[in-house]
């Protein structure tokens, strides 16, 4: 089957995509975009996860015939062609990125809180992380990178 996507703003004509694949496997495989991570893929640990449409999902459950028409947003287009975003440069500044692994879906799931909610309290960054799991930071720098994010983000917002 042809899927026809756009991914980070850039259409995707992509030929030969077998009803079986994921939108993993094609962002990876086919696309070449290794920066959504294949870990557990069954939605358990978010390294996978990206913006469809708008809505953060954990790509390796959604089949790859479901994105056809739709968009995609990776960790690859988070920075817009202008330099890191924020959410990654406080991830940088807290030394929240250890082996890296986790890194791409906790960006995705910290960049979808901050546009939800601009200014999270503890528990709104805890249950937005919930579905992320890192092995390596313990989460403490995690989080201060997302409070770090979130003070960054909202002195970017235009003032009335």
């Amino acid at each position: 089957m042809r899927l026809t996507l756009t991914v980070n703003g850039e259409r995707h004509d992509v030929e030969g995509v077998a009803g079986t694949e994921s939108l993993l496997y094609v962002l990876r495989q086919r696309l070449g975009l290794h920066g959504t991570k294949n870990a557990c893929e069954q939605g358990q640990c978010g390294s996978c996860s990206v913006h469809l449409d708008g809505v953060l999902v954990c790509a390796c459950l959604v089949p790859a015939p479901q994105a056809h028409g739709r968009s995609v947003e990776t960790v690859e287009g988070m920075d817009g062609g202008d330099g890191p975003h924020p959410v990654q440069e406080a991830f940088l500044a807290c030394g929240a990125v250890q082996c890296g692994f986790c890194t791409p879906g906790m960006l995705k799931a910290t960049e979808d809180l901050l546009r939800r909610c601009p200014d999270p309290g503890e528990a709104e960054i805890k249950d937005a992380l919930a579905g992320n799991l890192c092995r390596c930071t313990g989460y403490r720098h995690i989080l201060e990178a997302v409070r770090l994010a979130a003070d960054r983000t909202r002195s970017l917002e235009p003032r009335p």
